[in-house]
């Protein structure tokens, strides 16, 4: 059973349990450049990431599969899962920003404040879908007995929808609340970098 996804960083220029699922975790990266904030954004919109639900690009996005193996057990006159593992595999798409020439220090501030949010938001994605993988491990192994084995894979292939559907719309909802929050949260991390900065914790 495969299912797949792409979601999805939207922005403003225009748990972890013993028993959880498989992650397999990969980051491809896409160069942009500009010197000012309207030159990021143009190649932002112009190089990034081209999500299909949306029909735009995007800064970021996160693509996930999820692959489940499950095992049944037979008996003459029933049939039951044992056994259920999901691999939740994901890339993680992000910018890598490579100006030409001297940048303002205003600039770069943004720029780097930005960058970690966008990490942050698609690194959120995975561990969305890693959560998700782990409640259908758990779902697929709480299905009762049936009759025989090809029921029993209806039944899972049904619990599977469920689930992932489930999936979909909790994805959908985190972009919504970060869509909303997204200018007071940049205007506040960037406050706090400059603290940082001022501080000397991190370089300027």
């Amino acid at each position: 059973m495969n299912r797949t996804l792409m979601t999805a960083l939207f922005v403003l220029f225009a748990a972890s349990a013993a028993d959880a699922a498989n992650l397999v975790k990969t980051y491809s990266y896409f160069s942009i450049g500009g010197r000012t904030l309207d030159q990021i954004q143009a190649e932002l919109s112009k190089r990034g990431p081209s999500v299909k639900s949306t029909g735009m690009r995007h800064p970021g996005a996160t693509r996930m599969a999820f692959t489940s193996r499950i095992g049944y057990a037979e008996a003459p006159d029933s049939c039951r899962i044992v056994s259920a593992a999901v691999t939740v595999k994901t890339e993680v798409i992000l910018p890598k920003w490579r100006p030409r020439g001297k940048v303002a220090p205003d600039v770069r501030l943004f720029w780097n404040t930005l960058a970690a949010d966008i990490k942050r938001h698609e690194d959120r994605h995975v561990e969305i879908a890693k959560d998700y993988g782990r409640r259908l491990e758990t779902a697929l192994l709480e299905t009762r007995k049936e009759p025989n084995c090809k029921v029993a894979a209806a039944k899972a292939r049904e619990v599977t929808a469920q689930v992932l559907g489930q999936h979909d719309r909790a994805q959908v909802e985190f972009d919504r609340v970060e869509m909303i929050n997204f200018e007071s949260r940049i205007i506040r991390l960037m406050r706090y970098r400059i603290e940082q900065i001022e501080a000397g914790r991190i370089p300027g």
